[in-house]
């Protein structure tokens, strides 16, 4: 008997001493399960003739809970019925109006609003697939975008008509149907479509025009900068059907359960807004409540209105959040997880200091890339653990990295070497049947400078993440950086190469270096720009200012220009950008003139030290 109760006692304390000598055990354990049992649930789907795509699991979530809400949006709510019969519509109305197949690409122009969701959904019942365009690029991006995915139609919103004008020339060049989403259009070359879906039946369509998809037909493309820097314009990245099952399980690992809510505020074009909002509502069968674009004055309010249990974040929505003024009922919410990537240690310990016990998963993935992690342990600022089981399955390292050369450090034999613990890394990932990385649409070029061969042996592929890691002796990862000549504002990829292209159409510029600098305060980094001004021409701030505006969206802007006499290059003749990031945009170190983007007066305006002092200190906002 005395024996029997010391093992039951023992057993009773097991969990508490795992808990004291292993911290990290049952979350770690718990992560791996989650992984495996989603690996197995993805596994028999596959096996499935035709492919189970994610498209299949909504409408059996249809027939499971047909009258539970799964999008409300400013007032409204479309149960999982409603969006099944709505994606109907739009499917038959797309079918007649621009004669899709099976296979064909439309892409779509639009900002958050069930609409999309919609769009999206239909598209997959015809077989097709969903080109997500940034809505705020423009003119020559905007054409590119949509040429590179060879999209047989454009479906866009009211509000992004003008924007679809400057291009429509060459979209008509192309054959290529545009339709936007209004009972009528004035436009020659853009036609209402809108009134056809109001019109069209919501019986549902036939298996038969998707029955040749299989786990490696493409089901979206989303575009990215990448890291490279070698290329000034947005790559679209493709996102096969079975990489969808694996973006659709990241809510189900973190915690998420068929009761919770989701408050989606993400724009829907970019790999967070679609998977980890949509995608992954789906796969829980849970509600979304969907937001046109963020709000921090309006976002509790939201969530307590909706009864919201899970929000989404990148790490500037956390610390805008945090910015706000306080109020008594900061803590009066239902939120009890957070999901995303690039939130700060410190804005991550204000945000639980303020707003309460909210569990917060940060995570590490990339859009085209094949490897990810989350940080199930609450450790701030980590973006996830080195598990042995996790990186047996998905083979990755952190290899030395030349920031001069901007390459990996290799041996006498031609090969890779890993960092030390507490050194910083390249990130690289192997390329596998179980990893794969499927590059970039009809550009094999630049799916190839993300591969990197012959990296621990002869012969292995493994793929280039091309951001910058650390690991500590407790076996966590921090994000430290991009290489290359990408930097992230604001949530957003930054190509230095397009913002230079842009600044090298004013004919005064001759020479024009973009980069990222840190702010105090600010995740990421924003942009500058050394110029080199024509012989015999002179800087105008407020033309510049007028041109940036008017070519770039908000988050890519110069927020600094430093004018100089040459830029450096290499003896190869590239850009020597490293000094330059290093010196910053300080007006007591740095004797060249140096201008501040200000919003107020419309111009640029000679930096000064008082304004440096105001940028540091927060007193002015960017």
């Amino acid at each position: 008997m005395y024996v029997l109760f010391t093992v039951l006692a023992s057993l009773l304390f097991l969990p508490v001493l795992a808990q004291h000598f292993f911290p990290y055990l049952i979350p770690d354990a718990l992560y791996i399960v989650r992984i495996i049992g989603n690996a197995v649930k993805m596994s028999r789907y596959q096996r499935k003739k035709p492919f189970y795509t994610l498209l299949e699991y909504f409408l059996d979530q249809v027939k499971k809970k047909p009258d539970k809400p799964f999008i409300v949006f400013e007032g409204r709510t479309y149960t999982y019925l409603d969006a099944d019969r709505e994606s109907n519509r739009v499917a038959r109305a797309l079918q007649a109006r621009a004669r899709l197949e099976e296979g064909d690409t439309v892409a779509l122009f639009m900002g958050n609003e069930p609409s999309y969701v919609f769009m999206w959904l239909a598209l997959g019942k015809l077989g097709c697939t969903a080109a997500l365009l940034n809505y705020n690029i423009r003119s020559k991006s905007l054409m590119h975008c949509f040429s590179c995915c060879d999209a047989r139609a454009l479906v866009l919103s009211q509000e992004l008509k003008d924007a679809v004008k400057e291009i429509l020339p060459a979209l008509r060049e192309q054959n290529v149907k545009v339709l936007v989403l209004a009972e009528q259009s004035d436009t020659e070359g853009i036609e209402s479509f809108q009134d056809k879906i109001n019109q069209a039946s919501d019986d549902p369509l036939s298996t038969a025009l998707r029955s040749n998809i299989t786990a490696k037909s493409a089901a979206v493309y989303i575009y990215t900068s990448g890291t490279t820097g070698r290329r000034s314009l947005p790559k679209a990245a493709m996102i096969s059907q079975e990489r969808v099952w694996v973006a659709s399980v990241i809510l189900s690992n973190a915690g998420v359960t068929s009761q919770d809510v989701i408050y989606v505020n993400l724009p829907l074009y970019h790999a967070s807004g679609l998977f980890i909002g949509v995608t992954c509502a789906i796969e829980r069968g849970i509600t979304i409540v969907l937001r046109r674009k963020f709000s921090a004055s309006q976002f509790w309010d939201d969530c307590r209105r909706h009864n919201v249990t899970v929000i989404q974040y990148i790490g500037e929505i956390m610390r805008y959040l945090c910015n706000t003024p306080k109020k008594d009922n900061d803590r009066d919410h239902k939120v009890r997880l957070a999901v995303g990537n690039g939130i700060r240690a410190d804005v991550w310990k204000e945000f639980l200091h303020r707003f309460g016990d909210i569990k917060i998963r940060e995570l590490y993935a990339a859009t085209e890339g094949n490897i990810g992690f989350m940080n199930m342990s609450g450790k701030p600022g980590s973006v996830g653990r080195m598990i042995y089981l996790h990186k047996k399955l998905f083979p990755y390292a952190l290899i030395k990295y030349d920031a001069e050369k901007q390459e990996p450090v290799r041996n006498s034999e031609g090969l890779c070497l890993e960092v030390s613990k507490g050194e910083t890394g390249l990130l690289v990932a192997k390329i596998s049947s179980r990893s794969p990385f499927n590059g970039y649409a009809r550009n094999p070029q630049q799916t190839k400078e993300k591969q990197l061969q012959d990296v621990f042996q002869k012969g292995d592929l493994y793929y280039n993440t091309g951001d910058l890691m650390r690991i500590d002796e407790d076996n966590f990862f921090y994000f430290q950086d991009r290489v290359g000549d990408t930097f992230r504002w604001k949530g957003e990829n930054v190509a230095t190469t397009e913002v230079a292209e842009i600044l090298l159409m004013v004919d005064y510029i001759e020479e024009a270096t973009v980069y990222g600098v840190k702010v105090a305060g600010f995740e990421g980094r924003t942009g500058m720009a050394a110029i080199k001004i024509k012989e015999g021409k002179q800087f105008d701030p407020v033309d510049a200012f007028s041109h940036v505006v008017n070519y770039l969206p908000e988050y890519a802007l110069p927020r600094f220009i430093r004018i100089q006499n040459s830029l450096d290059v290499t003896s190869t003749y590239k850009q020597i950008k490293m000094k330059l990031v290093d010196e910053g945009f300080n007006p007591v170190t740095i004797e060249d003139p140096l201008y501040f983007l200000n919003g107020q007066k419309k111009s640029y305006v000679p930096m000064t030290a008082e304004i440096y002092s105001a940028i540091e200190s927060g007193d002015i906002k960017l």
